[in-house]
């Protein structure tokens, strides 16, 4: 079988006659193409970056570490029981986890937007407990954590339906 090789003088000419738009230049598709692409890395990176953090901290427990490592100068925290900044976070989860060292809590799915990353999370204190379910929502800025979101919802031991939480 013969293989076609398309000239590269050619391609300019290929890409618009496949455009849907013809009165749209072919450099335009292919500059939303990589802005997409480009968009969608970005979001894919700052998925990495928040759950690496996440595990590092919830379930290796190494909190002062992945928090210097991924969190902001200036951290932004809406959870009602944990103040603002990275030391207190590291305060307050160190000290949680000295007096809960079974906790972990496990990512079920993640998902990011642009600057935002969702994680869909199931934690426990201990073997015995049925847990939590929790959303949380980081925003990412220049590759550092700068604000944060949580849901939480108590894993139910009866259910009106069949379904789980994850």
């Amino acid at each position: 079988m013969k293989k076609i090789l398309i000239p590269l003088l050619f391609l300019p000419l290929l890409l618009t006659a496949c455009n849907q738009n013809p009165n749209q230049p072919a450099a335009a598709v292919s500059t939303k193409t990589l802005n997409a692409l480009s968009q969608a890395q970005f979001a894919e990176q700052n998925k990495k970056i928040v759950t690496d953090f996440y595990e590092g901290v919830f379930l290796k427990h190494q909190v002062k570490a992945y928090a210097d490592r991924y969190i902001g100068d200036q951290y932004i925290q809406h959870n009602p029981h944990v103040p603002d900044g990275k030391a207190p976070f590291v305060d307050f989860f160190t000290g949680h986890f000295k007096e809960n060292p079974e906790a972990k809590s496990v990512i079920k799915r993640a998902v990011a937007e642009g600057d935002l990353v969702f994680l869909h999370v199931h934690s426990t204190q201990n073997a015995q407990d049925r847990g939590v379910a929790i959303v949380d929502i980081f925003r990412v800025e220049n590759g550092k954590i700068v604000e944060h979101w949580d849901v939480q919802q108590a894993v139910p031991e009866q259910s009106a339906n069949t379904n789980t939480m994850f």
